[in-house]
């Protein structure tokens, strides 16, 4: 961020600000309170149609933005609310990183939202099923759009929210109703971390707002590295765990594609689980400030990295594979940010929005010729029946190998070369999790659109293309899979790295804390060659093998019940991580809680309450006795409370 954030007082542009996330809630409201009545054409049009203007109203602020000096301004709607010395603006901050994430946002969503009115047609919650999709719009935008940290919060609550909607949207299903709980509950432990840390920020410096937190902490030169920044950033870092799912809060992730896939391609592929990835590269003026952080981000991005491509290996069902390749990606992001190359990270954030939006809007297209059939295993020779869906799907899958001159080829480069330059064993680690990538990617693409068909008769059948309302947008996502890496040619190639130079300003203040430069590695042009030509060659040798194993041997994994050998086994059960989660965590806090229930609730609790209730009632049977009806009774109180009352006031007074 640029020292100075201008005010704003441009009242046009202030509406348009105002109106990239509002019109997605507008969209929210109308599907959501008219789903049963409206028209599913008309719910499309509106649900598409929304987002697609927040996404050419994003244009336009890019064109005023970069046409009027690039200078970062801030729109004050109002005061939200005051306590104390503490003021919270509904305000949104327009700069490089917002605006960039902006695009990715609504364009990508836009796409997403086109798809999904061709996959969800049939769906009798379809209507339903739009309005959440413009609530997570709604809620994502003023997450990267809102200029502190409470305005984020607000946002990353609400993607949180629209993430258990949407998971769970079939909630007929039991287990679809687990996932959902399980992706809310975890992203509840790194939220924890998240609001801890915003205690902590306005305790150490007065506010929230990220212009002022960011100039007092670049002032602060002697603030490196003490406890308060360490712990600053770590509970930020938890925050960031929890909704971009690095170990230990990542089980979460693959459960949720239990969520139609237009919603794993939304937000657990392309916008929400990047969310971390921004809030750390937005606070890069404090995480440069604690080096001991910034290690710990390499190191729990590099394991991530690993163990999900591990994992990746031995799934069966098509959108799981996907899943623990978004964690891996995920991890590569975090690895690149530990290691200061902020750019870089952003720079694959982008292209993994590109090619895996498209591989998970390939694989619905591929599950919905399938009659929502999912496992690999039961697919093969698909290309014939759908060749469109083949061709972007082959293009994503070489985008995120790193093949080039696909997108991904560029970011996951420029990544690993910044690695290198920081520590030689990470970059060993980070190739090691490209090789697998590229061998379990191609293995997924082998199994599916290769070989014979092993699907059953009335599959085959029903196997046909999905309709242009499906494959437009892979075939836009495709286009941006093949030319987007261009953005940031390495310098090998050009002098001129346009997403970084663009970025730059952002990274004012942290050059001031540090005095470190954060565009490009420091290695010459030989070097830069010799890593770029290791990448490719050992991409290329982990296809060649998936190639001999899958296409020429016509390898098959195992069905289900088959006896794997203990690696096999043990991968295949993800480490059982999700089991000793449940033996360590899930079982002794429900046993707690029984025995809480039991003994606590029922004996205490209840026997307190229930214990008042009979002494009332017990009570109230003495008291009871006194209405008998019987005058003389009546007569004999009467009398006798006059004698106690002449008594008392003989000897009182």
């Amino acid at each position: 961020m640029q020292e100075v954030v201008m005010p704003f007082n441009n009242q046009e542009m202030a509406l348009l600000c105002l109106l990239v996330p509002l019109l997605p809630f507008i969209g929210f409201l109308i599907n959501g309170l008219g789903n049963r009545k409206l028209p599913k054409a008309l719910v499309g049009m509106l649900g598409s149609g929304t987002v697609l203007a927040s996404f050419l109203i994003s244009v336009y602020l890019f064109i005023d933005f970069t046409s009027n000096g690039s200078r970062p301004y801030i729109v004050d709607l109002y005061n939200w609310f005051t306590v104390g010395s503490l003021e919270i603006g509904f305000s949104f901050m327009i700069d490089q990183l917002t605006l960039l994430m902006l695009l990715m946002v609504t364009g990508i969503g836009f796409l997403i939202h086109v798809y999904s009115a061709g996959y969800m047609s049939h769906d009798e919650g379809y209507g339903k099923f739009f309005a959440y999709l413009n609530l997570f719009m709604f809620s994502m935008l003023v997450l990267v759009m809102g200029s502190n940290y409470v305005m984020m919060f607000v946002g990353w609550e609400g993607v949180g929210l629209c993430s258990y909607l949407l998971i769970g949207f079939w909630n007929k299903n039991h287990n679809y109703n687990n996932a959902a709980k399980k992706a809310f509950i975890m992203n509840r432990i790194g939220d924890l971390g998240f609001l801890l840390a915003i205690f902590l920020i306005f305790i150490t410096f007065g506010s929230v707002s990220f212009p002022e937190v960011f100039l007092s902490a670049s002032q602060m030169s002697g603030m490196t590295d003490s406890g308060v920044m360490i712990a600053i950033t770590m509970l930020l870092f938890v925050g960031a765990m929890g909704k971009s799912a690095q170990i230990p809060l990542f089980t979460w992730l693959p459960d949720a594609m239990a969520g139609p896939t237009p919603v794993s391609a939304l937000i657990h592929a392309a916008t929400m689980v990047t969310a971390g990835i921004y809030m750390v590269l937005r606070s890069n003026v404090l995480y440069v400030l604690a080096p001991t952080t910034m290690e710990f981000v390499a190191i729990i991005g590099l394991i991530t990295a690993l163990v999900a491509a591990t994992i990746g290996l031995a799934q069966n069902d098509i959108k799981k594979v996907l899943a623990y390749s978004t964690v891996s990606q995920l991890g590569f992001m975090f690895l690149a940010l530990g290691v200061m190359a902020f750019s870089s990270s952003i720079f694959h954030v982008l292209t993994h929005a590109f090619f895996k939006a498209l591989l998970f809007l390939g694989a619905g297209s591929v599950i919905h010729a399938m009659s929502n059939e999912q496992d690999i295993r039961n697919m093969g020779g698909l290309r014939k029946w759908l060749p469109i869906t083949f061709i972007t799907f082959l293009i994503g899958t070489l985008a995120i190998s790193g093949i080039p001159p696909f997108a991904g080829f560029f970011s996951k480069d420029e990544l690993l070369a910044h690695v290198y330059e920081h520590n030689k064993l990470m970059w060993v680690g980070g190739l090691l999790a490209s090789f697998m990538t590229a061998f379990y990617m191609f293995r997924l693409l082998f199994l599916t659109f290769f070989g014979k068909f092993r699907g059953t008769e009335a599959q085959r059948s029903h196997l046909h293309e999905s309709p242009s309302s499906m494959t437009i947008p892979l075939i836009v996502l495709a286009i941006l899979s093949t030319i987007g890496g261009f953005i940031g040619l390495p310098a090998v190639f050009s002098d001129t790295h346009t997403l970084g130079n663009f970025l730059s300003p952002i990274y004012d203040l942290a050059r001031r804390a540090n005095g470190a430069a954060m565009e490009a590695p420091h290695i010459d042009h030989a070097t830069e060659y010799m890593l770029m030509g290791i990448s490719v060659v050992v991409s290329l040798v982990a296809i060649t093998i998936a190639y001999v194993l899958y296409v020429k041997k016509e390898t098959v994994p195992a069905p289900e019940g088959t006896r794997l050998s203990p690696i096999h086994n043990l991968i295949y059960n993800k480490y059982y991580i999700d089991e000793i989660y449940d033996t360590v965590f899930v079982r002794p806090v429900m046993a707690l809680s029984t025995a809480l229930h039991r003994f606590v609730d029922v004996v205490v609790v209840d026997g307190i309450v229930n214990g008042f209730g009979k002494l009332v009632m017990a009570f109230g049977r003495v008291l009871r006795q006194t209405q008998s009806g019987v005058t003389g009774f009546y007569v004999f109180v009467m009398v006798a409370s006059i004698v106690l009352i002449l008594f008392l006031n003989f000897f009182i007074g």
